[in-house]
């Protein structure tokens, strides 16, 4: 068993009727990627996840994956028609094999190293370390696989920062990760949030995998009534919130009105560029720079104002 990949280098003012044509005549996926990837002229894209960007790379490939069956040159035909070219366009065809794609995936993922007592451990994998703080992972419908710059700059804020019995709020929660790695480090009461429910229930697995107390850890599409009834106080000791700049920027006033005076915050989802306008934004409240860096992300950190 087989598919046909399809691969056509085209402008950006082709992209979308290339496409349009490819799933007409059956594409069951298509892939759209600068051409000059991994290269010194490559352009990075931003935006919102689910957002349509702005721009699109003035060179892109795009690549279409059709039925093994599927009549390749007829396919060309039709887009050079689309296209109003009087030659075929340049393409390259390719075949992909069927293969265990659930080994596959496991086999991108190891251990990952957060500290000398932190770990990032997915489930099919034994501890390298059994005496260290391991944190189970699934990797699946949310992100948090920790392998991600801002995950684990988060993941070593907590880990150098976190004190025993603190309360800890973990806005965008994704995987559960953040949330789960302040439990094991000593955090009282833990509340995760998200907007996705997907990202909920991949949170509740796991920390069922990490054999967190249920008392101690809640999850919820909602920080309004949760952290009334599931906090002593109505503020926490500590705010991590890994999501992007944006958001949190949005998010300001809520997130720095659920941290004590004298708590800390942590900002994550931010590049460098980025991060002056977010910091601006936090300034009132709290002391707040960035604290550590990893790949162009940053991770902004502070204490909030005590008047």
């Amino acid at each position: 068993m087989y598919w046909n990949s399809l691969t056509l280098d085209v402008d950006a003012t082709q992209v979308e009727l290339v496409s349009e044509k490819c799933f007409e005549l059956g594409a069951l996926s298509i892939d759209i990627r600068d051409a000059a990837a991994d290269t010194a002229d490559e352009k990075p894209l931003f935006g919102e996840p689910n957002a349509i960007p702005d721009e699109i790379w003035d060179h892109t490939v795009v690549s279409a994956l059709f039925e093994h069956s599927a009549d390749i040159a007829v396919i060309l035909q039709e887009i050079q028609q689309v296209l109003n070219l009087s030659n075929q366009p340049r393409y390259a065809l390719s075949q992909i094999h069927e293969q265990d794609w659930v080994k596959l995936t496991q086999s991108q993922f190891d251990p990952i190293k957060i500290s000398q007592r932190l770990w990032i451990v997915p489930t099919w994998h034994a501890p390298v370390d059994a005496t260290a703080i391991n944190l189970i992972l699934d990797p699946g419908r949310a992100f948090g696989t920790g392998s991600h710059p801002t995950t684990q700059l988060c993941l070593s804020w907590l880990d150098q920062q976190l004190q025993s019995g603190n309360s800890v709020l973990d806005y965008g929660c994704g995987s559960g990760i953040l949330a789960i790695a302040a439990l094991k480090l000593g955090a009282s009461r833990v509340i995760g949030i998200d907007i996705d429910t997907n990202a909920i229930q991949a949170s509740q697995d796991n920390a069922i995998l990490n054999h967190c107390d249920p008392q101690s850890i809640l999850f919820s599409t909602s920080l309004n009534l949760p952290i009334a009834n599931f906090f002593e106080k109505q503020q926490v000791d500590q705010v991590v919130a890994n999501i992007l700049a944006n958001p949190l920027i949005l998010l300001a006033p809520l997130l720095a009105n659920a941290v004590r005076k004298g708590g800390q915050i942590a900002l994550s989802g931010i590049l460098m560029e980025q991060a002056q306008e977010v910091s601006e934004c936090y300034q009132q409240w709290f002391d707040i720079c960035i604290v550590d860096q990893k790949d162009g992300w940053v991770l902004l950190a502070g204490t909030k104002h005590h008047d």
